[in-house]
């Protein structure tokens, strides 16, 4: 077999293939076989007809398509392992000869992961935010606890932002009463604005058994986006009395016996939640530094195959949803569809090439991915799926997403290399130590103890087996995989 691959640019190749005959008799050989299960001719057991009975029986010119479209795959994937083309999508395939008992050639065309020059990254560095807990945001978190101790007062009083509210309410559009269109005896918030547009205008200053009737676009269903009546009526309203500011609220909301270890301890609290978010903003602007130093050819049919697959997946979504593009628009602010296109292409561009660089320097860096790693990332992905090791990994499996996941796996493990060894400062230049960010190693002397509480500890031995037959059913997939698919 002969094979030559042109560049015809930085992220797409022609492959060019030629097969001599006698490397096609498995083709013929499975082909013949399928045909044979088949056809049925007088005189012959099924799947025992000769392959020279069949080419009469058939023609010749449908087996030779035949066997054609079965090689021609195995052809290609098999020239594309040997050179190590890393192919994103799948191939425009031309047939430029078939010359029975002689030669098959043709060409493939096909989008492939660009070459990348890196720069130096032996002295990364990024600035972030300094760890400062403003006295406002300690009363912020301590205000929500407040509410959470709060009991709801009848008041006999017109409606105010922040009043609880007993409602009903009744949708019409052209004076008829829309299909669930009403409702009666529903509690809400003034000013929570998560019910519809007009709504809090329309409570404030309304008293008990008094209505209003406001204009909104319905959001959902056969009407979405056009302009409905809505009649509110106030049949309650109720005032939050919070508890007073002082040691007994400390001590009934929390563990702590004064007000002033209360604050303490939530500005210790806010403090650790900034810290966190350093390291994010970290791994943030190293993300951004790489995406500026490091020029992307971008696969054009890639981004468009990305864009059209979200676009399909958030339709359906918005369908299940009783909405539309107009609805949607209209609810999240979007000024049009094209500046919701425009920024939907920018993030898939943006993630494209972050892959890219990233796959790049684990090439460059020889990463690896190791059980640890795996088995780290299955616990993170269903836990937040809430699902069982297994199940996830069996979803991976029959989605066919196995090489993506351990590709994301590795993008994850080489960001997280370069991390650490970025010089990351804060805004007022002290070092911010990353390492403070994991947990504590445990203390020799404590792992005896630590290991019998483990053993008397009621851990189930069906999460511990699902979670090794996770790995071992990624780590199987894995090695029948042995380039890895960005696409």
């Amino acid at each position: 077999m002969k094979s030559t691959i042109e560049e015809l640019g930085p992220t797409r190749v022609r492959m060019a293939i030629e097969v001599p005959w006698g490397d096609l008799d498995h083709a013929f050989g499975e082909v013949y076989k399928e045909l044979g299960k088949q056809v049925r001719v007088p005189g012959f057991r099924p799947g025992k007809v000769p392959n020279r009975v069949l080419d009469q029986r058939i023609g010749r010119p449908v087996v030779l398509e035949q066997v054609v479209q079965h090689a021609i795959p195995e052809i290609y994937s098999e020239v594309v392992r040997e050179n190590q083309v890393r192919v994103l999508g799948q191939p425009e395939v031309e047939v430029t000869r078939l010359d029975d008992n002689d030669t098959l050639a043709f060409t493939a065309e096909v989008d492939v992961a660009p070459q990348l020059e890196l720069p130096s990254l032996d002295d990364l560095t990024v600035t972030v935010d300094d760890v400062e807990v403003a006295d406002d945001e300690i009363e912020q978190q301590i205000t929500v606890m407040r509410e959470r101790f709060g009991m709801l007062k009848a008041v006999e009083r017109a409606a105010q932002t922040g009043d609880f509210v007993s409602i009903d309410l009744e949708a019409t559009l052209n004076g008829e009463v829309l299909e669930d269109g009403s409702t009666s005896g529903m509690s809400y918030e003034v000013g929570s604005g998560n019910l519809m547009e007009g709504l809090d205008d329309a409570i404030v200053g309304l008293s008990a058994e008094e209505s209003k009737t406001f204009q909104t676009a319905l959001l959902s269903g056969p009407n979405a986006g056009e302009m409905a009546d809505v009649t509110v009526t106030v049949r309650s309203v109720k005032e939050k009395e919070l508890p007073e500011l002082d040691d007994e609220f400390a001590s009934t909301a929390s563990e702590f016996d004064t007000l002033e270890e209360l604050r303490e301890d939530v500005r210790t609290r806010l403090a650790r939640t900034k810290v966190l978010q350093q390291g994010a903003q970290a791994r943030d602007k190293l993300v951004e530094h790489l995406l500026e130093a490091v020029e992307v050819p971008m696969p054009e049919n890639l981004v468009e195959r990305e864009i059209e697959w979200r676009n399909r997946a958030f339709e359906q979504e918005l369908r299940n949803a009783g909405m539309d593009w107009d609805a949607f628009l209209q609810m999240s602010g979007t000024e049009s569809r094209e500046a919701y296109d425009a920024e939907q292409r920018k993030n898939v561009e943006e993630a494209v090439r972050t892959q890219f660089i990233l796959d790049a320097i684990a090439d460059a860096r020889e990463v690896t991915v190791d059980n640890d790693d795996l088995s780290a990332q299955i616990m993170a992905q269903a836990q937040r799926n809430r699902m069982s090791p297994e199940q996830y990994a069996q979803q991976l499996q029959q989605g066919g997403n196995i090489a993506e996941f351990v590709a994301d796996v590795r993008r994850t493990k080489t960001l997280a290399q370069l991390l650490e060894q970025t010089t990351i400062t804060d805004a007022s230049g002290n070092t911010v130590d990353l390492e403070a960010l994991r947990p504590k190693t445990v203390p020799a002397a404590t792992v005896e103890q630590a290991e019998a509480e483990e053993s008397e500890a009621e851990v189930s031995e069906a999460e511990v087996s699902a979670e090794a037959a996770a790995v071992e059913a990624i780590e199987g997939a894995v090695e029948d995989t042995e380039d890895v698919d960005k696409a």
